[in-house]
């Protein structure tokens, strides 16, 4: 599978498809446009952010981590965090529940 050829970037939106869910955790490819952003949340579980293309920030707590493309970041379990396109980008998410 070519993960960056499974989603499109979409002007003005976040298109996200679920790859993956089970009862142990999920595998969602995002695909942000330019300037579009998740805003700070938290969430009960670990995460695992992959950039596979373009430009992000991803902030955690009050940290701001860049992030291009083959870069990783791990959002740790109910910590507040944030991602920001910084241009066109593609992220896999991968979320652990055990």
């Amino acid at each position: 599978m070519n993960l960056t050829a499974e989603i499109a970037c979409q002007e003005g939106t976040i298109a996200s498809k679920v790859l993956m869910k089970s009862p142990g955790g999920n595998v969602t490819l995002f695909a942000f446009s330019q300037g579009q952003e998740l805003s700070e949340h938290t969430a009960p579980f670990d995460a695992l952010v992959q950039c596979l293309e373009g430009n992000t920030e991803v902030t955690i707590g009050s940290e701001v981590h860049p992030l291009t493309e083959g870069e990783a970041i791990l959002m740790p379990a109910n910590v507040p965090h944030a991602v920001m396109a910084i241009s066109d980008f593609k992220m896999l998410l991968t979320m652990l529940k055990g």
